[in-house]
């Protein structure tokens, strides 16, 4: 097996069958039923061979793994969702520690608090919330894994109502490096709370997470407009007036794509340009309705499912553009503002698309995020404006390399308008220490001297890895 440090090791069966025995999800070695599985992410592009994989059920688990990889210096790498971009939960030759089965989820609406274990999905979590009509801040998709959305910022349709989704994180359980399990909240380990809120898996496994709750639903409105693409040009300068207009309780996303063949819009442009707009507007319906009458009165739109819907449609609508086992290659800025000329770009990019899956899409930031520090979390980037992602997406590895120089063509246009930064969970597997430097920006300092703390050997550093710096 694989040490942190880069050399093999060799193992006796017998330790590893007796981490095994002590642990009530058990172990999986390669050719293992259920191995490939359980080594398998959402991003297609990920074909990595773990060691061994440790399905842990609870906390007690997760530190057996722990303390088992500690002891043998073994590279390591933690599996919640599963879904990020880079596929960081799995490692070549090390231990995975799988806490994909760890779902639990309790809700205290009086204290508007929903406690989840690290394995939750969105969804699990959303469910759960609804049913007191109260949500957390989570991001778009809601087979996305909530701790990673967390630990890495996290954004959503309540984030300009509410902040990002870490400041709304009120505490953490975390098995740091050296085999403990604590919690970090405000008032305990602070430090290691700052870092965690937005430092990813840099601090160490987390198993459980504390959300802030907040009224939102049971209804929204909410849904998606879409136009033909020779109308993109006059769409996406109303679509930039109507977000600088914007209440904070309205989050809009514009997207640039191949019409998907969706039974809400018509045969005749299945594969052809469109460009779309995504809003939630979590606000009273009745002025929802109002306030969204002109985006629906905008242009001769091909296909308009803009209504009122449970918060749960609305947190689901986007799940079937991103299902698991398609290649993934994405490339992401963040944006101060949305200039009339950067919209040329995005719109000569997008009549260049490769595969029917890819899209180009702006997500609308500022309204609370916006009210806190710099300073407030290891997350920063509270002067962004807009969250650009180009998202290749395609089906066979023959066509990796034409969809990667796409987006890649894509955000090299586009770099002159960022703001500087970048969502560390939008980087891609190829992208290297500038670009983690990029997403802490003037955090990553004191960012790196907490790692120095926690773990100073950089034991945990199968992420965005910040090097401990004393």
């Amino acid at each position: 097996m694989r040490t942190f440090r880069g050399d093999e090791v060799t193992l006796e069966a017998a330790r590893i069958e007796a981490l095994g025995a002590r642990l009530r999800g058990g172990l999986l070695a390669p050719g293992a039923p259920g191995y490939d599985e359980a080594r398998s992410l959402w991003n297609g592009m990920i074909d990595r061979r773990p060691g061994v994989i440790a399905r842990c059920v609870g906390t007690a688990d997760v530190l057996e793994a722990l303390r088992f990889a500690r002891e043998h210096d073994l590279l390591v790498s933690v599996k919640a969702g599963g879904h990020n971009i880079a596929g960081q939960a799995i490692c070549e030759g090390g231990l995975v520690i799988d806490v994909s089965a760890m779902r639990g989820v309790w809700v205290d609406p009086e204290r508007r608090i929903a406690r989840a274990q690290a394995g939750c999905l969105l969804g699990d979590i959303d469910r759960e919330t609804q049913l007191h009509g109260l949500a957390s801040v989570m991001g778009f998709v809601s087979t996305t894994g909530a701790a990673g959305v967390t630990l890495g910022g996290g954004f959503g349709y309540l984030t300009r109502r509410f902040g990002w989704t870490s400041d709304n994180l009120r505490s953490v359980e975390v098995v740091t490096a050296d085999g403990v399990l604590r919690r970090a909240s405000e008032g305990e380990n602070p430090d290691l709370f700052w870092g965690l809120r937005g430092g990813g898996g840099n601090l160490g496994i987390v198993t459980g997470l504390e959300h802030a709750l907040h009224e939102v639903g049971p209804e929204v409105v909410g849904g998606a407009i879409a136009w033909r693409g020779e109308e993109a040009p006059a769409v996406l300068d109303f679509f930039r007036g109507l977000a600088a207009q914007a209440p904070e309780d309205l989050c809009c996303v514009a997207g640039l794509r191949l019409a998907p063949p969706a039974p809400w819009l018509p045969q005749a442009v299945h594969g052809r340009p469109i460009v779309l707009v995504v809003v939630c507007h979590s606000g009273p319906v009745e002025r929802a309705e109002r306030e969204l009458a002109a985006l629906k009165a905008f242009g001769s739109p091909v296909g308009d499912v803009v209504g009122r819907r449970p918060y749960l449609q609305q947190q689901a609508l986007l799940d079937a553009t991103q299902p698991k086992g398609r290649r993934y290659y994405w490339k992401s800025e963040f944006l101060a503002g949305l200039e009339p000329e950067a919209l040329v770009p995005l719109i000569e990019h997008a009549a260049e698309i490769r595969s029917p899956h890819s899209a180009i899409l702006l997500f609308q930031l500022g309204g609370a995020l916006a009210r806190l520090p710099e300073d407030h979390s290891a997350m920063g980037n509270r002067d962004a404006r807009w969250v650009l992602n180009v998202a290749a997406a395609w089906e066979r590895p023959e066509d990796d390399g034409a969809n990667v120089a796409w987006a890649r063509g894509c955000w090299e246009a586009m770099r002159r308008f960022s703001s500087g930064g970048v969502y560390v969970n939008f980087l891609s597997e190829d992208e290297q220490e500038d670009r983690t430097r990029q997403a802490y920006g003037a955090n990553h300092a004191r960012l790196a001297r907490i790692k120095a703390r926690w773990d100073p050997d950089n034991f945990f550093r199968h992420n965005k890895n910040v090097a401990p710096q004393a």
